[in-house]
């Protein structure tokens, strides 16, 4: 049945084929769902979609007096209908075809055989962009390596376009425990990218830290300190340098593979950056001449830039001025701000986390040196106008 429902013609997104996109999108939507019943009506059963029907539908529509039927309908207008009704009862059939089969696969019924043949016709089903979703939702039941396989030749031809970063969303899924389990291996004799003052930090650099807003202690604020003053040491890369295309779910996808590999800044090593740099090719990713060398600097730029603003934002949040903190605790907390205020203001200016140092400086204006730096970094010519902005909104 999928194969007799297979078009000879690539489909629209919208699982309409291609020609007929337009007639679709310009009937009157006022009496389409009107329209449709009457196609069910006439033709409840596959065996009852003939171009005579069809023309009993239009007939039928004529006399409701929809805008868009012809009077009278022409020859091309019917086949026109007749060639849209058929393309949604072949999508129709397939979707529940392969919801099926996916079932099947999920407990175990098919063989080798009739495993390669459903990965082989759900991957045909994509490239002609008909359903779509039931097709890689099959590949992705079928797993590694036959579905794995499939969508990694999919996320490369060209015929599969719109529906690309769909598909390499569901393959990523079906990757990442292969990330996870690299992850968990020891760096040993592997070369790391980022400074040691990066290395030593016991968080992921993907998330805020867990510490809370409560009162520190010297280690971790020694820590911190260590983690900002690394951070600035990290080589800067252009800010328009890019990974291949600005789309937000490109940048996401190639986000997903450089976290999961290299969860934990010690984990941020020469050998894995570059195992992520031929996972995004694999995954169908151009990265328009950028090797693999290019590939690391801005991740690392943009992982000390992630851990600038995940210290800056935990630093603000800190206690400044009495009740969950104790005389002691405030005094080194007041402290802490001097040398803080000072990375803030060197971050701002090279351009990593500015927007949370800025914050920082507002929340701990009450201190001369945040004061300070805020009104040099308000008033600097040489800084961006979005910068100097964001800091005279927050100077006293």
């Amino acid at each position: 049945m999928l194969r007799a429902c297979l078009p000879d013609r690539r489909q629209s997104v919208h699982d309409w084929d291609e020609e007929l996109r337009d007639f679709y999108d310009d009937r009157d939507d006022h009496t389409l769902d009107e329209a449709d019943a009457w196609l069910t009506r006439i033709m409840p059963t596959t065996s009852q979609v003939t171009r005579e029907r069809v023309v009993q539908v239009v007939g039928a529509w004529a006399d409701m007096g929809i805008p868009t039927v012809p009077e009278p309908p022409t020859e091309q207008w019917v086949d026109r209908v007749a060639a849209e009704w058929a393309a949604s009862v072949r999508q129709a059939l397939a979707y529940d075809a392969f919801a099926f089969i996916e079932r099947a696969t999920t407990a175990g019924l098919l063989n080798d055989g009739e495993s390669e043949d459903a990965a082989l016709l759900a991957a045909a089903f994509v490239r002609v962009g008909m359903a779509v979703e039931a097709a890689v939702r099959l590949l992705v039941s079928l797993g590694r390596p036959r579905g794995e396989q499939a969508l990694m030749e999919l996320v490369h031809d060209d015929e599969v376009r719109d529906f690309r970063p769909y598909v390499r969303s569901r393959l990523l899924g079906l990757r990442r425990s292969v990330y996870e389990d690299r992850a968990r291996e020891v760096t040993r004799d592997e070369e790391p990218l980022l400074p040691e003052g990066l290395q030593g930090l016991p968080h992921s650099w993907q998330n805020d830290f867990d510490w809370g807003a409560t009162a520190p202690d010297s280690h971790s604020l020694a820590q911190v300190r260590s983690a900002l003053e690394a951070c600035l040491t990290v080589e800067r890369v252009p800010a328009d340098a890019q990974m291949c295309s600005n789309a937000p779910a490109d940048s996401s996808a190639i986000a997903e593979v450089v976290r999961a590999l290299m969860p934990y800044p010690r984990l941020v090593t020469r050998e894995r950056m570059k195992e992520a740099w031929r996972e995004c090719q694999s995954l169908g990713f151009d990265f328009q001449g950028m090797d693999a060398a290019s590939f690391a600097k801005v991740w690392c730029k943009r992982i000390a830039d992630r851990v600038a603003a995940a210290v800056f934002r935990w630093l603000a949040d800190l206690p400044q001025g009495g009740g969950a903190a104790g005389d002691r605790e405030l005094a080194v907390l007041s402290a802490t701000t001097l040398w803080a205020a000072e990375l803030a203001e060197r971050c701002v200016r090279c351009g990593s986390a500015v927007e949370e140092a800025i914050w920082f400086l507002h929340r701990t204006d009450d201190v001369p040196d945040s004061r300070e730096a805020l009104a040099r970094l308000a008033f600097d010519p040489s800084l961006p106008v979005t910068t100097r902005n964001a800091a005279q909104e927050w100077a006293p």
